[in-house]
């Protein structure tokens, strides 16, 4: 038995771990952030694959039996070829699951227009990824992307607040709502992106709902887990939670604090 794995490139997975942990406060959970190359955002598909797959290795070397990825960029350009190609030679009974598959599963049933906008990294949008699993899910959905390069390295230094900084988030907020004005579900595709979402709520019409990950990924999480009951029977469950980073742990403290509230104690690592 172990801990269930949650990977990001950096801090957003602190969003999805956190609302996890409201749904599931009694499993056990190891946090690996590789915050000494993110962000992952504008990197190459072999690159995210390379770190991605470094990163799950270190957890399953730790005990961990289920690693979520909860990284969009992650998920887009790594987590197919990891499932269908590596967990068979490295670990065949682990899992690795991404953040993407549960948004899109569930988007159509929210638009009433039919026209749902996504923000993401431009890793992300590259991938077209949601495009994709959207129309499995929801064929009669259009989708619109907008790359928001300066998101994530603004959300991690702390300047999202600044005039700069919500200037660079309304100008690439109005860049995809200009696309086509029905568009009235909006998913933040990028697991930083809910720390700016009641800026982004004042500055969209009021008809537009925003989605943000957390709590779908929760939910799905859960019903995994019941219907993996061989999974969930070797996920240790002690209520506890550990954090791990690639950059300095005083630094990873300082700021992981402002995504889940509460404070943080983490050890530093190296990959590669």
């Amino acid at each position: 038995m172990g801990p269930i794995g949650v990977f990001d490139s950096g801090y957003g997975g602190l969003t999805i771990l956190s609302d996890i942990r409201k749904r599931l406060p009694e499993y056990d959970f190891l946090y690996l952030g590789d915050n000494a190359r993110a962000p992952y955002g504008t990197r190459s598909f072999d690159i995210v694959y390379e770190f991605t797959l470094e990163a799950v290795n270190e957890l399953f070397n730790r005990g961990c039996e289920l690693v979520i990825l909860a990284c969009n960029t992650a998920s887009a350009k790594a987590l197919r070829t990891i499932q269908q190609n590596d967990l068979i030679k490295i670990a065949p009974d682990k899992r690795v699951l991404g953040v993407i598959r549960p948004s899109t599963e569930i988007i159509g049933d929210l638009s009433k227009t039919n026209k749902v906008g996504i923000l993401a990294t431009q890793g992300t949008v590259s991938s077209l990824s949601y495009p994709i699993e959207i129309a499995k899910f929801s064929p009669g959905t259009k989708v619109y992307q907008q790359a928001c390069p300066m998101w994530v390295p603004l959300i991690e230094t702390n300047k999202y607040d600044s005039e700069a900084g919500r200037e660079f988030i309304k100008e690439d907020v109005d860049k995809l709502l200009g696309q086509d004005p029905d568009i009235d579900v909006l998913i933040l595709g990028c697991t930083h992106y809910p720390i700016v979402i009641d800026y982004i709520r004042s500055i969209v019409p009021k008809n537009v709902e925003i989605v943000s990950q957390g709590n779908i990924v929760a939910e799905r999480l859960e019903d995994y887990l019941k219907r993996h009951p061989e999974m969930n029977e070797r996920c240790s469950k002690k209520g506890s939670v550990r954090y791990l980073t690639t950059e300095s742990a005083e630094e990873f403290d300082g700021n992981a604090a402002a995504y889940i509230g509460e404070a943080v104690h983490s050890t530093h690592i190296k990959l590669g």
